[in-house]
């Protein structure tokens, strides 16, 4: 599956969209914005970034019926390569009703330098020379945790029993945030995880695959929350000899992994978490591994 070509944008809308990511939203609190819909209690939430600058991640909140404290599950996304600034506000509509189905607050939030929360673009490696795939994921993880501390206050979540789940570049942030080892988090979900993928646009030829492998390692060197590592045959982003040195750096680091290689899945198994076909294909091997860490 080739990715889409670039949106071409003249001079003008690019400085325009740079001006408006600079600018944190002005006359909004943190908090929900709108009523609930009716599916999964659906609702659009502001979660403050914690980086000084006032900016505030658009946000997805689910619910489960009820009022009672429930476990928090926060799902994060990927990196489009159409480019950061003009992503879509990401929803996990297929993946995310499973979790609330199972009884979780599911938390889908926007990380800086993405789509309409804007801002810099910390989660950039740079060049493929000397990519920096540790600082991307770090910058990936400081969001995830913004999301977890301000989350954890709401009457309606527990401060305990915590998952967090990414796909592709959010489940590189994902393990980033594993090596934070943060208390009150039972389990991290890596589908698809990694950076760099698609070098000069082509499939299987990563940026930079030794500076990846090593991030890997760097974090589970401080990781001890158990990890459940999914990745599809036919994955054309990470395949399954570079998902493997990953994960094999990750354990060799002291990182608590579990590795899933599933069958080839629809035209490229990178999209197993978030196609609807997908749920059906993961979901019986989570529910095995969160029902051994609840």
């Amino acid at each position: 599956m080739r990715p889409p070509a670039p949106t071409r944008l003249t001079a003008a809308a690019v400085a325009l969209l740079g001006l408006l990511a600079a600018v944190p939203a002005l006359g909004q609190s943190p908090g929900p914005q709108e009523p609930e819909h009716e599916q999964d209690r659906e609702q659009r939430w502001l979660i403050p970034a914690d980086d000084g600058s006032g900016r505030l991640m658009r946000t997805i909140v689910y619910r489960p019926p009820g009022e009672t404290p429930r476990r928090l599950l926060v799902i994060n996304h990927g990196a489009p390569t159409s480019g950061a600034a003009s992503a879509p506000q990401p929803r996990f509509a297929n993946a995310a009703p499973w979790f609330v189905a199972r009884g979780y607050v599911v938390v889908v939030p926007q990380r800086r330098g993405y789509g309409a929360t804007g801002g810099r673009q910390n989660e950039s490696y740079g060049h493929c020379d000397n990519a920096d795939f540790l600082g991307a994921g770090r910058e990936g993880a400081r969001d995830i945790a913004a999301a977890v501390a301000f989350m954890r206050q709401q009457p309606f979540v527990r401060p305990d029993g915590t998952v967090i789940a990414g796909h592709s570049a959010g489940g590189w942030a994902t393990l980033a945030y594993a090596g934070r080892n943060p208390p009150g988090v039972v389990a991290m979900l890596n589908f698809a995880g990694g950076r760099g993928g698609w070098r000069d646009n082509l499939p299987n030829y990563n940026c930079a695959p030794d500076n990846l492998v090593r991030a890997a390692g760097e974090y589970g060197r401080t990781a001890r929350v158990p990890s459940l590592w999914i990745y599809a045959e036919n994955d054309s982003f990470f395949g399954p000899a570079l998902s493997r040195r990953m994960v094999d750096a990750y354990r060799n680091a002291g990182g608590i992994a579990t590795y899933v290689l599933t069958p080839p899945f629809g035209q490229d198994g990178h999209s197993l978490f978030v196609a609807r076909s997908g749920v059906a294909v993961w979901s019986p091997t989570v529910k095995i591994f969160l029902d051994r860490h609840p």
